[in-house]
């Protein structure tokens, strides 16, 4: 756990949270209290679940009157039956026209701005391309692209008419996007001719027309043109000509719960499961999120490199709901130089830059200067998610981007597309912790026994439903395999499967996933604490610990480590083990300390835990994962090569 003191602390009281606060005291008899004291505003908001729901959705305008939740146990709950609505009416409520809405960036250095009226009509043109299409609401429309404008706009087209979105980055094979959108049976395909990478042109129209013949159910198929002037393919529609004409929004209202997008799971360690959200619950959780904890609204600009493929691509595109800017970038991260998020977070005054803890890593690793080097006076916040942000990259925040700057740390998923814990404007922020739970969510940890513990490492798990958990999977007609994926381990009970501690200060520390816990001689542990400490050392890139049970008994658990130079000698290796010691405990110490040239990601870039841990206890390499959800599956036949070298020499010895 991290040191007691806080890096950040609340400086404007003057926020919206403050604001909700305050109506909420007034207008819904809230205890004076939570004006002045998060963790009593957010006791409020578990203890009293329908009246702060109720609150959210009076506050943003989103409901009226009526009934805010039926029925009292997970999964089944219903929110606000009888509620229509349109997420994307709340895009573009009381816009101004002429306001920048959208700034899209390639690789290249080539840069769009849209307005809210362009915007606005680009998104009515595409609807009604749909509609000409005989698209109807429910339908499915999917989206093979890169994080740029016409993304943005083909899910609002979608979405306005009621149909269903989505969508994976082009670095999925076709195969691989089949696997997901193939489970959808999409009528219409929407997707690039290619993209830039790494300082290439990467053509994709081969890869789209192979998509086309696994997706049997399309029968229109429009082409963002991003290399070429116009499409070469037969039978599809240039998007010049998809938002053509001057049109105007009209969203269809539909029912709360009436699916807005699938996303899907990564897909490492079975079928990838299409995750179903609704219009109403994405509404609220995000307009929650964005408002209330990260005080976005209009005038604040707001970057994340992301991709479509990864649920916070869905997150930056809700940033509109708040009438803030958003910044689309296609490209690599780190294309012309590591400098790159810095400089674009400069160059377009962003006020709220989202990032992955392995980027800041690589930044501290390459000696960047943000603070010096770039104009960021307008950044007030750094976000960050995907894997745990280890206590040494807030510091580095602090000491070379600025002390000023909030580090607002989150764990959450695809699963409910937001966070069950992060950061507040009113919360200070402490190294390697995630400053608290997030309104709404009945967050605690939970011991072996399922008892609620403070202070000590147990199972994450939500205890009440909130608006945005899944209103199903796909193809899951009696609700199994969704009562199997959260409920099966506490009936009426979430279980994310991660390791956390909240603190007696009401902090979260996260330590890793459950289903990859390490248990030694009955001690569980979390693989994020000996994770932060081995890449804490500046000659360590990456690192992974695997617990495995082993066939007959016994235990054992390897460490592997990605070093900067590529040497793993005697001398590191005494090393990784004495701060593993000194800084955990002795039973942290793994068995074998093995060199690696690389780790497995999912294509969201995290680890490839369980698929490797998997490979350990003798499962083939070809079977632990779809190749199509990781970033170089050829890299598990490295560890499949350590399990027969070891398996041997054990037989041997």
């Amino acid at each position: 756990m991290s040191e007691r003191v806080p890096i950040w602390t609340p400086m404007d009281e003057d926020t919206t949270l403050a604001d909700f606060a305050r109506w909420c005291v007034t207008n819904r008899g809230a205890p004076a209290a939570i004006t002045g004291d998060y963790q009593a505003l957010w006791r409020w908001s578990v203890d009293e679940l329908a009246e702060f729901w109720g609150a959210v959705g009076e506050y943003f305008g989103v409901v009226g009157d009526g009934p805010v939740l039926v029925g009292d146990e997970m999964p089944g709950v219903r929110w606000f039956p009888g509620t229509t609505v349109n997420y994307v009416w709340h895009v573009f409520r009381d816009r101004p026209g002429d306001g920048v809405a959208l700034i899209d960036v390639t690789e290249s250095g080539l840069r769009r701005e849209l307005t809210w009226a362009d915007l606005a009509r680009d998104v009515a043109a595409f609807a009604g391309t749909l509609r000409g299409f005989g698209v109807q609401a429910g339908d499915r429309v999917a989206g093979y692209l890169p994080n740029t404008a016409e993304s943005v706009i083909a899910f609002l087209g979608t979405a306005s008419i009621g149909a269903v979105w989505a969508a994976c980055g082009q670095d999925y094979s076709p195969h691989a996007a089949a696997e997901r959108f193939g489970q959808l049976e999409p009528v219409v395909l929407v997707a690039a001719d290619g993209y830039r990478f790494g300082g290439r042109e990467r053509s994709r129209s081969a890869e789209v027309a192979q998509l086309r013949e696994l997706l049997p159910s399309v029968k229109h198929t429009v082409v963002v043109n991003r290399l070429a002037q116009k499409s070469t393919m037969d039978g599809v529609v240039d998007w010049a000509g998809a938002v053509a004409g001057d049109h105007h929004v009209h969203p269809a209202p539909v029912d709360f719960d009436h699916p807005l997008w699938v996303l899907f799971s990564s897909g490492t360690t079975g079928r990838p499961k299409g995750i179903v959200h609704g219009h109403g619950g994405v509404l609220l959780e995000h307009l929650k999120v964005l408002r209330l904890h990260s005080d976005l609204g209009p005038g604040d600009v707001f970057f994340w490199y992301t991709s479509p493929s990864w649920m916070v691509w869905n997150y930056l595109v809700s940033v509109l709901l708040v009438g803030a800017t958003v910044v689309c970038y296609d490209g690599s991260p780190t294309h012309p130089g590591p400098d790159l998020q810095w400089a674009l977070a400069a160059e377009h005054g962003v006020t709220f830059l989202g990032t992955s803890p392995g980027l800041l890593a690589a930044g501290a690793r390459a000696g960047l200067e943000p603070a010096r080097d770039h104009d960021l006076s307008a950044l007030r916040a750094i976000g960050s998610s995907g894997s745990l942000l280890p206590a040494d990259a807030y510091h580095w925040v602090a000491e070379h981007v600025g002390p000023h700057v909030q580090v607002v740390s989150t764990s959450g998923g695809t699963d409910v597309v937001s966070a069950f814990a992060g950061g507040a404007p009113n919360l200070p922020v402490w190294p390697g912790e995630l400053s608290g739970p997030c309104l709404g969510v009945a967050l605690e940890a939970w011991d072996a026994e399922g008892h609620a513990v403070v202070g000590e490492q147990g199972e994450l798990v939500v205890t009440k439903p909130m608006p945005s958990m899944p209103l199903r999977f796909w193809d899951d007609a009696d609700g199994s395999r969704y009562r199997e994926a959260y409920f099966s381990t506490y009936p009426g009970v979430w279980r994310h499967g991660d390791w956390i501690t909240i603190t007696e200060r009401g902090s979260v520390v996260v330590h890793g996933r459950s289903d990859a816990t390490l248990n030694r001689n009955g001690i569980r542990m979390g693989s994020a604490d000996i994770h932060q400490i081995v890449e804490g050392l500046s000659e360590v890139d990456e690192a992974l610990v695997i617990g495995a049970e082993r066939p007959g008994g016994g235990y054992w658990m390897p460490l592997f480590v990605k070093t900067a130079d590529g040497v793993l000698d005697d001398a590191l290796r005494e090393k990784i083990r004495s701060e593993i010691k000194r800084l955990l405990s002795p039973r942290h110490v793994p068995d074998d300390i093995v060199a690696v040239p690389a780790l497995p990601h999912t294509r969201t870039g995290k680890k490839l835990e369980v698929p490797v841990k998997r490979v350990l206890q003798g499962a083939p390499a070809a079977e632990v994962a779809d190749p199509g959800s990781v970033d170089d599956a050829g890299l598990l036949a490295v560890f499949e090569h350590y399990r027969r070298t070891r398996t041997e020499k054990e037989q041997n010895a």
